[in-house]
């Protein structure tokens, strides 16, 4: 019908309208308010809310996410020639380099960490290898004992490095990367891929301040700390730093810790603890070192999982910039991935190796201390800790006396892990584990 409304929508108006003046006079609060603007329900109201509230907790995420793109472009990075390509969804293998550089460091850290001149130059203080299987969503750290006795690759002729050395020599005087705190990473790399056939695809340098700045991003981590422990080392009374960590933990149980007392944890050397009334010295040197380090590493992980969001992650990546540099290849969306799969990954179901290594020296040298690899146990851990055989070697670990060690496993040999340290060894053990055994003196992650 033109030109005019069809009679059907005049009845259902007319209804409607009589509907609304019962409402309005009854008081009721549904239909139309008196200014002809309908009534939101309750239930209407909430989901608004919700609805807005979601909206806006993702723009404040995405935000959060962009900035931390933001911030991870600003760390430093240099390329890696020998870094192995990763498959989609293969397991690969990140090593992990703690820097003794002082480079950038503050008067106040100066004083208590030591000056360029006290301890120039720069050392891979420390060598783990982290083990990631995104697939199964597990991971595992083989840590090197810096004095590891190898030969080293990728190490130019101009150093004057001799060879063979330590293995953390091979970083000390590696080819040059753009940034020094990068400076032998990749020669590192080289020297580990040749000598133990164990496959690298990125690397990251962490200086020596790049723990304690993460750990006190995170707000500090929690260890259970067991009886008064200290790193005697060589300070004197004022304080002045020559071999000391500054280590000294008098509180007992568990306590958070800051990011200052976590470095000098994972640096002591000297370590001693108190016990029946005086000061005992635990006498593992840089083996009782590695297991205190994955501990903190546990501990780390712990805080981290249990603050996990954009935020924290913002934080954490900010705290780094200046601490940390990365091969070219580990890129943001890399870590992010890793996040997500790995957020809520539990500190405690990431299994540990120690190379096993006893002390030892090299003669020609007039005796230097050195740690010996320990064949064919080392090999066997180490497929162990791939899940499958190593590359073959082209430069084979070292004896004493600068001789190649084979690297063959008999068909019978059961595959070993680090079991308790005696000083200065990393001594096979059973095989039901992978985890260090942890001497009761120790902090735990609590």
């Amino acid at each position: 019908m033109r030109g005019g409304a069809r009679p059907d929508a005049v009845a259902n108006q007319t209804g409607l309208q009589a509907l609304g003046e019962r409402i309005d006079a009854s008081g009721a609060k549904l239909g139309r308010r008196k200014s002809g603007k309908p009534r939101w329900s309750r239930r209407r109201k909430v989901l608004t809310f919700l609805g807005s509230f979601v909206v806006l907790a993702l723009l404040v995420v995405a935000a959060g996410y962009g900035y931390v793109h933001y911030e991870f472009g600003r760390i430093q990075k240099a390329p890696c020639a020998d870094c192995t390509a990763v498959a989609d969804g293969a397991p690969y293998n990140v090593l992990v380099i703690g820097s003794d550089t002082r480079v950038g460091e503050t008067a106040a850290e100066a004083k208590e960490f030591g000056n360029s001149t006290d301890a120039g130059g720069q050392r891979s203080d420390t060598i783990k290898i982290i083990h990631v299987d995104p697939k199964t969503g597990t991971a595992s750290v083989l840590s090197i004992p810096r004095d590891t006795f190898v030969t080293l690759s990728g190490v130019p002729a101009s150093s004057g490095v001799s060879n063979p050395n330590k293995m953390n020599a091979a970083f000390a005087a590696g080819p040059n990367d753009p940034d020094p705190n990068g400076t032998g990473a990749n020669g590192l790399v080289e020297t580990i891929q040749n000598t133990f056939g164990i496959p690298i695809s990125h690397w990251i340098v962490v200086n020596f301040f790049g723990l304690m700045d993460a750990v006190n991003a995170l707000h500090g981590i929690s260890m259970d700390v067991p009886v008064p422990i200290r790193d005697y080392g060589d300070c004197n009374e004022n304080g002045v730093y020559s071999n000391c960590t500054g280590l000294d933990i008098t509180t007992t149980g568990c306590q958070v810790i800051s990011g200052t007392v976590a470095l000098a944890l994972s640096r002591s050397r000297h370590y001693e603890y108190y016990v029946d009334g005086q000061w005992q010295s635990d006498g593992s040197g840089d083996i009782g070192r590695i297991e205190r380090q994955d501990l903190i590493i546990e501990a780390v992980v712990d805080k981290a999982k249990s603050t996990y969001n954009p935020f924290t992650a913002v934080q954490f990546i900010s705290s780094l910039t200046h601490d940390v540099t990365l091969d070219d290849k580990l890129n943001a969306s890399t870590l992010f991935a890793l996040a997500e799969r790995y957020h809520a990954f539990s500190g405690a179901s990431l299994q540990t190796y120690t190379l096993p290594t006893t002390a030892g020296s090299y003669a020609p040298y007039s005796g230097e201390s050195v740690e010996i690899v320990q064949e064919p146990q080392a090999t066997t851990m180490i497929t162990q800790f791939l899940g499958t055989a190593p590359e073959a070697s082209t430069t084979p670990p070292l004896d004493q006396y600068g001789n190649p060690q084979s690297t063959a496993v008999p068909p019978t040999t059961a595959a070993p892990v680090t079991g308790s340290s005696s000083p200065g060894t990393s001594t096979p053990a059973s095989t039901s584990t992978a985890t260090t055994a942890i001497p009761s003196f120790d902090p735990r992650p609590c």
